[in-house]
């Protein structure tokens, strides 16, 4: 989408436009979508959080004040709703190593003996909560452990140490995914 009928849509949407409030999710949905399913336990959590975060921009959008892009300024959001879902349930929240120990099996359809992109997500998905969560924000979203630390209200030294732990754990499911493949 251009970005002046972007800008016209958002104007409207500031305005309380429901017509343009559907455009704008039409826009954005998907990419949304991918981010909320990096930080759900399942699909339908991923949904629900996507559908809050949306609530969320239409509900606030006067505090966007242009200086980022509005997409980064929703990712930011949904985020934000999928960190503030796992407080909720923060005793679920750090599960430890030990509570996770389910062999993920290889895509058996591969005929070339690679990894794919399924794979991978199919790794980090199954990553214990707390991991998962400190490595999308470290990893994909870009965020400094001091930020983490802030946003997930747990000290610095705790979500270096949730990211070391995702890494490892990343690392030695790859181990036994590729003994799988060979």
């Amino acid at each position: 989408m251009e970005k002046l009928n972007l800008d016209s849509i958002w104007t409207k949407c500031v305005a309380g436009d429901r017509k343009a409030q559907f455009q704008l999710y039409q826009q954005f949905s998907s990419q949304m979508f991918t981010v909320c399913l990096r930080y759900a336990q399942h699909h339908d959590e991923a949904e629900d959080i996507l559908q809050m975060g949306f609530i969320k921009v239409f509900s606030k959008c006067t505090l966007f004040d242009n200086k980022g892009s509005l997409e980064g300024w929703i990712r930011r959001i949904m985020v934000n709703t999928a960190i503030e879902i796992h407080r909720r349930n923060k005793k679920n929240f750090f599960e430890s190593l030990a509570e996770r120990h389910e062999v993920i099996p290889a895509n058996t359809n591969q005929q070339d003996g690679n990894l794919h992109y399924q794979d991978l997500m199919k790794l980090v998905h199954s990553l214990p909560l707390g991991y998962r969560t400190v490595f999308n924000m470290y990893a994909i979203e870009g965020y400094s452990h001091k930020e983490i630390a802030e946003m997930l209200s747990i000290s610095e030294g705790n979500s270096k140490s949730q990211l070391s732990r995702a890494r490892q754990w990343l690392k030695d499911k790859l181990v036994q995914l590729e003994k799988q493949l060979l």
